[in-house]
């Protein structure tokens, strides 16, 4: 437990960051989530519509000190190119 007034706060504010980061995570695991599922359906209206959505949370979270930038830029590529390869 925090025993200085700097030291409260400051697990305040990690709380708070904590929460952030694993709300915009989540949110971000679900979509690709939903993706795959689409892929997987065979849906490429869907697919397509849904990588769109997947790829601007990902960038979202790589701003953010939750995931590192080339991690994002990975997953983005790799379902990408997964969407890419139902279209032919």
């Amino acid at each position: 437990m925090a025993n200085h007034k700097s030291s409260v706060k400051r697990a305040k504010q990690e709380k708070k960051r904590r929460m952030t980061n694993k709300t915009k995570t989540a949110a971000s695991r679900t979509a690709v989530k939903a993706l795959r599922a689409a892929v997987s359906k065979g849906d490429v209206a869907e697919a397509r519509s849904l990588l769109v959505k997947a790829q601007s949370l990902l960038a979202k979270l790589a701003k953010s000190p939750a995931m590192k930038k080339q991690t994002a830029s990975r997953k983005t590529s790799r379902l990408t190119k997964l969407v890419a390869g139902m279209s032919k």
